[in-house]
Parts: structure tokens; sequence; C-alpha cells
């Protein structure tokens, strides 16, 4: 039987047990989303962000059938430089585990080891959320239905923009799942400060945020995540119509190959890195930088309550 309990960093396990603030961040963006060398440089830069702002990172990923909270240098240069690890999800966590694989975490693998190890606060990129064309295809993340179970505090840039966004806004409201605008009344559109659709709540400190927490732990009910969707300031978004042009013409391609299920998403945000000349990836970057550093606020907030 295989050890599922994870492993925590001394780092990290110290930190909690002082309740103090930690930020949990996903590691597929390591190994999969950037190119090397720089993988390994952005994600020593994003752990940096979260110190800088008074908490402690907790890079989640699974090494040799092992999932860990919190990585030590030659673990996180291993996940950046090894082109065998995988990605995984959440259901795909029993059989790495038992299997003695390794992988990278994904947004509901990510949140579901985080929680289980008492961490509130996870900051990424963006979500996934409700394909395009679903009444034919029902392509769905399943980042929904895990955060719909799932207690954390999940600081994003929306949800990708090649997704339909206002389908998965409506999923996540049947699901159960809060949405805060930070700062914001329209739903972040991922490379985009702005979807275009609204959202209920707006916040505008990490102290209201942390609030909102506590009113929902108070409550008690479903373990339900709470979302905040923090917009990439509109000086380093992607263009909204070099944005709506690319993903158009990548979306036809997509079709007249046919390309469908899980090889959607990574031939999208691939087409959009090579016909945006890289701009995509660059705001990309500048959203899940605001979020890290939002996230470690947040995580600081609510562990001072």
């Amino acid at each position: 039987m295989p050890d599922t309990t994870p492993q925590l960093s001394p780092e990290v396990r110290e930190a909690l047990d002082a309740r103090r603030p930690v930020v949990a961040l996903e590691s597929t963006i390591i190994a999969h989303g950037l190119p090397r060398p720089r993988n390994l440089a952005v994600a020593e830069e994003l752990e940096a962000l979260v110190r800088s702002g008074g908490a402690v990172p907790a890079t989640v990923a699974v090494l040799d059938g092992r999932a860990h909270v919190g990585l030590d240098k030659d673990q996180l240069e291993r996940i950046a430089g090894d082109v065998s690890v995988r990605k995984l999800g959440h259901r795909d966590l029993a059989p790495a585990l038992a299997t003695g694989a390794s992988g990278a975490t994904t947004v509901s693998a990510t949140a579901f080891l985080a929680a289980r190890a008492g961490i509130r606060v996870f900051a990424t990129g963006g979500l996934g959320g409700v394909h395009r064309d679903w009444t034919s295809a029902q392509d769905e993340s399943a980042d929904l239905r895990l955060l719909a179970e799932t207690r954390i505090t999940v600081v994003c840039a929306g949800v990708k923009s090649i997704l339909d966004v206002p389908a998965t806004l409506q999923r996540l409201e049947t699901l159960g799942v809060g949405i805060l605008g930070y700062g914001t009344e329209h739903f972040p559109g991922f490379y985009l400060t702005s979807s275009g659709e609204p959202v209920d709540w707006t916040v505008r400190t990490p102290e209201e945020v942390a609030a909102v927490m506590g009113a929902q732990d108070a409550l008690g009910g479903p373990e339900a995540a709470l979302i905040v969707a923090n917009p990439v300031p509109e000086a380093d978004q992607l263009d909204p119509e070099l944005h709506d042009r690319v993903l158009a013409e990548a979306l036809a391609e997509c079709r007249q190959r046919g390309i469908d299920g899980q090889g959607v998403t990574p031939f999208l945000l691939g087409e959009l890195v090579r016909r945006t000349g890289g701009a995509s990836l660059e705001a990309n970057l500048a959203a899940v930088r605001g979020n890290v550093r939002l996230a470690a606020l947040i995580a600081a907030a609510a562990a001072a309550r």
C-alpha cells in the first residue's frame, strides 16, 4: 500500500504548525507550461514573491510515488528539468502514487493535496472550465467539480480565455463555488483584464477576502472553494483585438484538424503563444505574478485573524 499522506517540507510543516501563512503553488506551469530553462527561473521567482509577501511557498508535485507539499532546490530543479515528468490531475494521483510515478500537479491535484495538508490559499494562473461546443462534446475541466468539494481559496486570473466563460460561470454557480472579483466588477479574462462577464461580489483588500473566508468557515455547509478573481493589469494584458483574432484562427484550425478532448487546450494555448509571438505567454506570467503576490497577502491576512 503506497503512503498517500502528503510529505511536507520542513519549512512548510513548521509554518503550518505555527499557524503562519502558507501559499500553495502548482507545478504544471513549471514542467509543462514554460520553455526550459526559463521555467526554473520562473519557479524560483514565484516562490520568492510568496516570501516577499510574508508567506511560505509550498510548490506541490509527486516524486517517485510520493506527494510533496513544498519542494527543496533539488526537487524543484527535477520538476523543471526532467522531461519524463507527467501531468497529473486529481484523478491521476492514485495511480501515480501506486506505481511510483513522478508528475507535476494541475489545479485540481494541487488544490486537493494542498487542502489535505491544511493549506488554505492557492495561487495559479487560470482555472479550467467548460469548453466551447459543450453541447456536442460535453467537455468540462475536472477543476470545477474538485473545487466544489474542496475548502481552499484560489487566487487566479479567471478561467482560460479559450473556454466558454459564461457557461463556466454558470457551472460554478450551480456547484456552489463562491467568486470574488478583486478590485473589479467583471470576471477577468485570463490574458485579458476583463472577460466582459460581471461578478456578483467585489472586494478590494486582502483583509476583506480573509473576512469572507472566516464567514465561509463559520457558516459551515458544503466544503466548496472560494475563487478570488484577480485581473491582469491593463498594461500587461494581451491586446484584446489580437487575442480575439488569433483565438478564432486557432479554433478554426482545431476543428479542421479534428483535435478534441484533452488535446484541445494544449493545442489552443500553444497556438496563442506561436501566433502572438510569445505575447500571450508574457501576459500569462504577468497574471501569475500578480496572483502569487495577492495570495501571499491574503494568506497573511487570514493568519492574522
